[in-house]
C-alpha cells in the first residue's frame, strides 16, 4: 500500500524472490518522494546551487553579472517545467522498472479490510504478507489553509509561473532550511522564521551555526525565537503575524511545519494495526507492526523521514516476510544530507551524546575546510570536517561535513562506521592531493593515539 520509496523497493525485493506481488499507489509511481517531494526539490535545488556558484565567482577572478538585473537570468517557467519534467521522467522510470519485474500496479488508495486483505476499488487483493508505505503529508497550522498561490506547502510551489520576489519561509527545520537557501540562491528575498534559537535545532550545533551565519551574510533574515500564529492574503502578498504581535509581509509564504502519517481512513484499527498518538505506524526493527503478516514501512512510520530509510525499511520486510535473513535497521548507521549550500551530511553518534556524557570513551576532533588546498583554490571559507571515534579502541563512531557536496563526501566515513574501521584504517588510505577528501583521512590522523615506546 504505497509506491514510493517504501513500496516499489519492498515490491523489487519480494518479486525478486518469486513473489507475486501488487502496489497500489494513488499518485503515481514513485509516490510523493518521486512526484512533489524529494526529487523535484532536489532538482530546483540543482540550478539555485550554480546561481550560488556564480555568485561566487569573483574569489576565483571571474567576474559574472548575476541577479535579477544581470547576465544570468533566472526563466522561472522554464526552471520549473524542468522540475516537473524530471519527477515525471523518475515516475516512468520506477514504473518501467516494476512493470519489468512483473509487478502489478492499481492506481487508487488502498484500504486493509482484513489483517490480510486489502481493497483499492473495484479491486481486492487477499496476500500472504501486507506493507503499509502510505507515507505523511504536509502539516498545517491551525488557521492556515495553503491556497496553492500566495500560501504555499512545498508540495505546490512547482506550478508557480514566477520566482516568488519575498519569500517568507515558516520553520526552519530540514525542509524550511533547504528552501531558503535555494530561492535566496535563485534571487528571492527571503525571510526566514524559526521558533527556535537557531535554525537547524535538530541538527549538529555546529554545523546550524556554519549554514546560519552564511544566510545571513548572503542577505537572508532569519527572525529566531519568532512564532507564526497566521497568514493571511493582502492583495498580491501574504501578512504573516507572529505571536509577539510583529508582522512580516511577503510576496509568497512557504509553510515548513513539519509532516503528519496519511493512515487515517486506511482501516488499520479494524486489523489490528497500532498508531501512536500522532497516527504513526508502530513498528520494530525489521518493520513488523502489531497485525500479524503487516509490515510498515517510510514516512508513516515516522522512524527518520529519508527516502533511503523508507527504502531499506521496506527492503527489510519483505526479507523477513520471505523468509530471507534480514539485518534489523540500525539509525546510527543512517547517512543523512541536508541540501542548503553549503551541504550539511552526518552519519552515526551525534557529539551532543559525547557532550551529555552518553559516551565517557568518545573523542572528537573538527578541521576546518579553510585550511584545505583544495577549497582554497576553490574560494571555499565556510564548512568543517568532524570525525568521532572511541578513544580506547579508536573505532570510528560518527562524522559531520559541512561543504559543497557533502552528501558525497559523507560516504567515507559510512564505510568506516558500517564496517566498524578504525581511524587508523581511515588515516592509512590514500586520499587524492588536492581534494576536499583529504580533509577526512586528516582528521583521522589527528585521532590516532600515539604508540608508547618501552624504554627498555
Amino acid at each position: 500500500m504505497g509506491g514510493g520509496p517504501g513500496g516499489y523497493e519492498a515490491a523489487l525485493v519480494a518479486a525478486q524472490l518469486g513473489a507475486e506481488v501488487t502496489v497500489v499507489e494513488r499518485e503515481g509511481p514513485g509516490g510523493a518522494c518521486v512526484l512533489t517531494d524529494c526529487v523535484p526539490s532536489k532538482t530546483l535545488i540543482a540550478s539555485s546551487g550554480m546561481m550560488a556558484a556564480l555568485d561566487a565567482s569573483s574569489g576565483l577572478g571571474l567576474e559574472i553579472n548575476s541577479g535579477r538585473n544581470g547576465a544570468v537570468h533566472i526563466d522561472a517557467p522554464r526552471l520549473y517545467a524542468r522540475v516537473r519534467a524530471l519527477a515525471r521522467a523518475q515516475s516512468a522510470d520506477v514504473a518501467s522498472r516494476l512493470a519489468a519485474d512483473g509487478v502489478k500496479v492499481i492506481s487508487g488508495t488502498g484500504r486493509l479490510v482484513g489483517p490480510r486483505t486489502v481493497v483499492a476499488g473495484d479491486a481486492r487483493v487477499e496476500a500472504d504478507a501486507v506493507l503499509i508505505a502510505t507515507g505523511a503529508e504536509p502539516r498545517e497550522l491551525p488557521g492556515v489553509v495553503p491556497d496553492g498561490e500566495r500560501i504555499l506547502t512545498w508540495r505546490q510551489l512547482y506550478d508557480l509561473t514566477e520566482l516568488p520576489a519575498e519569500l517568507v519561509v515558516v520553520g526552519s527545520g530540514v525542509t524550511g532550511a533547504e528552501f531558503a537557501s535555494a530561492y535566496q540562491a535563485l534571487g528571492s528575498q527571503v525571510t526566514l522564521v524559526s521558533s527556535r534559537d537557531r535554525v537547524l535545532p535538530n541538527e549538529d550545533a555546529d554545523a546550524a551555526m556554519v549554514v546560519e551565519d552564511v544566510f545571513r551574510r548572503r542577505g537572508m533574515t532569519v527572525l529566531s525565537r519568532s512564532r507564526a500564529e497566521r497568514v493571511s492574503r493582502d492583495g498580491d502578498g501574504v501578512t504573516v503575524t507572529l505571536s509577539d504581535g510583529r508582522s512580516v509581509r511577503g510576496t509568497h509564504c512557504l509553510m515548513t511545519v513539519g509532516m503528519v502519517p496519511c493512515t487515517s481512513g486506511l482501516g488499520l484499527a479494524e486489523a489490528g494495526v497500532e498508531v501512536d498518538d500522532h497516527g504513526f505506524v508502530r513498528v520494530d526493527k525489521v518493520s513488523r507492526t502489531s497485525a500479524p503478516g503487516v509490515y510498515a514501512a517510510g514516512d508513516c512510520t515516522g522512524v527518520l523521514m529519508l527516502a533511503s530509510v523508507a527504502a531499506m525499511q521496506g527492503r527489510i520486510a519483505m526479507w523477513h516476510a520471505l523468509g530471507e535473513a534480514v539485518k534489523p535497521l540500525r539509525l546510527t548507521n543512517v547517512a543523512a544530507t541536508i541540501f542548503t549550500e553549503p551541504e550539511i551530511a552526518t552519519v552515526g553518534v551525534p557529539e551532543k551524546a559525547v557532550v551529555a556524557g552518553d559516551l565517557p570513551d568518545a573523542v572528537v576532533v573538527k578541521l576546518p575546510l579553510a585550511t584545505n588546498p583544495r577549497a582554497k583554490m576553490q574560494d571555499i571559507r565556510e564548512g568543517f570536517v568532524k570525525l568521532i571515534a572511541s578513544r580506547s579502541s579508536g573505532t570510528v563512531l560518527g562524522g559531520v561535513i559541512v561543504a559543497p557536496r557533502a552528501s558525497e563526501l559523507i560516504l567515507a566515513v559510512s564505510l568506516a562506521v558500517e564496517r566498524h574501521l578504525t581511524v587508523d584504517h581511515v588515516a592509512q588510505t590514500f586520499a587524492v592531493y588536492p581534494s576536499l577528501s583529504g580533509s577526512v583521512t586528516e582528521a583521522a590522523r589527528r585521532l590516532m593515539q600515539p604508540v608508547e615506546v618501552s624504554p627498555d
